[in-house]
């Protein structure tokens, strides 16, 4: 007696119809396959391709509501059930029985041949360090770097064959641009289609190769690339130039991609969008007041009024000197100016004198 209850396997009512059916083992088959890899599972697969195989059929799917079982014999292996859930496709009968083409099956799972070329035909990514003065981040710069790469050949344009050459069908694939080889499995025979590797999946060889490359279409060389390093990159910023990495034949070169690492400045640091910086100045000036000449990240000095009675961590704010926010540098940070008041190490007798009457007095 068979206790199966193939409806449960499915996942589907007693009252489903045949759509219904095929549509739910279409699913399972898919997740359950043991060639999927992860989640693979060959016996529940082999369990919901014998639920199929009763359940699509009217006769044994009548025994089986009336009786729990079918007493009718025959019938095709599980394989080919499943072969018949897809419509087919993909399935045929060979010389060494149930044959597959797992590349036209699975397509929508694994990704189709062609999906996979074309991904395949982008360039590697290239990543690289670039140091930066600090100057040189606030404000932006173009910068020059030299950097070894493959690039596409300048002789052929890339297409790895001498000028009006022209090309040749791949005897290898007879210009399909692709080869299918076939093997033993537990499935039975299995079919998997690759890309040609004489003619790289085009299905035609160049006449003539290009004699600069060698036919690869790409070589080996130095090439200078120019950067625009924005105003306001902070370090560790990556900046990336699309199509700037290793080029392919016949493909998209892949990016560039670029960190940046801020080089420390004597006498400037940054707050996000404010330049901070500090100035010594004289006990005597921090009390009467004084005017300082202070070097700006620009260049040229700028007058700084220092009032009189400033205490010993008091900051100035000079507005509009810090950094760029926007291209045009119309908008910037601040420069903030944090003092420090020098004391004197060691006193003269006058001046000693002249402390001491200050502190009778109460300063």
């Amino acid at each position: 007696m068979n206790n199966k209850d193939y409806y449960k396997t499915l996942g589907v009512p007693k009252n489903a119809s045949k759509e219904e059916i095929k549509k739910a083992f279409h699913t399972l088959a898919k997740k359950y396959h043991p060639d999927r890899g992860v989640g693979g599972d060959e016996t529940k697969f082999k369990e919901v391709s014998e639920a199929y195989r009763t359940l699509s059929d009217t006769k044994k799917r009548a025994e089986y509501d009336a009786y729990g079982h079918v007493f009718s014999g025959g019938g095709g292996s599980p394989f080919e059930d499943f072969a018949r859930g897809f419509g087919a496709q993909g399935f045929s009968h060979g010389a060494g029985g149930v044959e597959w083409d797992l590349g036209d099956i699975f397509g929508d799972i694994f990704g189709t041949q062609s999906s996979r070329r074309a991904q395949a035909r982008r360039g590697r990514d290239i990543s690289i360090d670039l140091s930066v003065s600090f100057k040189e981040a606030v404000f932006g710069r173009e910068k020059t770097i030299l950097l070894a790469k493959t690039v596409a050949c300048d002789t052929c344009s890339g297409s790895g064959r001498e000028e009006d050459a022209g090309v040749l069908k791949c005897q290898k694939c007879n210009g399909q641009g692709q080869v299918r080889e076939t093997r033993n499995s537990i499935l039975g025979v299995i079919t998997s289609v690759r890309d040609c590797s004489g003619c790289e999946g085009e299905g035609s060889i160049p006449k003539k190769k290009c004699l600069e490359c060698s036919g690869l279409g790409v070589l080996k060389r130095q090439e200078e690339i120019k950067v625009s390093v924005p105003f306001g990159i902070r370090d560790g910023e990556v900046i990336r130039l699309s199509g700037m990495g290793e080029a392919i034949r016949k493909g998209t070169a892949g990016d560039l991609y670029i960190k940046v690492h801020v080089e420390n400045h004597e006498l400037f640091k940054r707050e996000g969008d404010n330049l901070i910086m500090e100035l010594s100045v004289k006990l005597s000036d921090a009390v009467l007041g004084s005017e300082y000449s202070i070097t700006t990240l620009e260049g040229p000095a700028l007058s700084v009024k220092i009032p009189s009675g400033i205490t010993i961590s008091e900051v100035l704010r000079i507005r509009g000197r810090g950094v760029p926010k926007d291209a045009s540098a119309a908008h910037r940070g601040d420069l903030l100016i944090k003092l420090k008041v020098e004391l004197p190490k060691k006193l003269s007798r006058k001046a000693k004198k002249i402390f001491e009457e200050l502190r009778s007095e109460g300063v």
